[in-house]
């Protein structure tokens, strides 16, 4: 049975789980550390554990509701992920302005030198991040990120794909606006 869910479609597995709950951890195993280092880089690591396990918990006990169109469970992940990730929203914020100010802790650090992005340790950028609002601040990091499509966006976050691209349009400008600024 290991073999077969491993090479399964990720709605098979969901459906599967709900006679064989069994199943929903091969969607765990092939899932959480991609959506762990997305939330570690936007809580950090230690809130990362948490918001990863419960964003599990919620989508096993909610299962019975998954759309089995969607073959990629990862929209209705980062989905959950993210409203959990919004009931972090100040230290999310405190996050961005504290590296802003102080530079990157070691965890960010680590994550430059692993050539994961040096975006995450550009001050101005770590300010605008901040001063977005939070819809689009999920849907830019859930593009940049997560590299997520316009349509995985909408369906992470159960907006229209035409919200996604007005969103990202928005912070793309407010973000470009505050790296060009004379004190950037």
């Amino acid at each position: 049975m290991r073999e077969a869910t491993a090479t399964a479609r990720d709605n098979d597995l969901v459906r599967g789980s709900l006679t064989d709950p069994e199943c929903f951890a091969a969607l765990f195993d092939r899932h959480a550390p991609h959506l762990h280092a997305y939330v570690a880089r936007r809580l950090g690591p230690d809130v990362a554990d948490d918001v990863v396990s419960d964003t599990f918990l919620d989508a096993f006990r909610r299962r019975h509701v998954y759309n089995p169109d969607h073959t990629d469970a990862r929209p209705w992940l980062y989905g959950i992920a993210s409203n959990l990730i919004g009931k972090h929203r100040r230290r999310e914020l405190a996050r961005y302005r504290a590296y802003a100010r102080n530079g990157p802790d070691e965890t960010i650090a680590a994550l430059v030198e692993e050539g994961v992005t040096t975006l995450a340790v550009n001050r101005p950028l770590l300010h605008a991040l901040a001063a977005l609002k939070q819809g689009d601040r999920d849907v830019l990091l859930l593009v940049a990120w997560a590299q997520f499509t316009y349509g995985e966006v909408a369906l992470a976050l159960s907006i229209p794909v035409g919200t996604v691209r007005s969103r990202l349009n928005r912070a793309r400008t407010k973000v470009k606006t505050a790296l060009e600024a004379p004190d950037a």
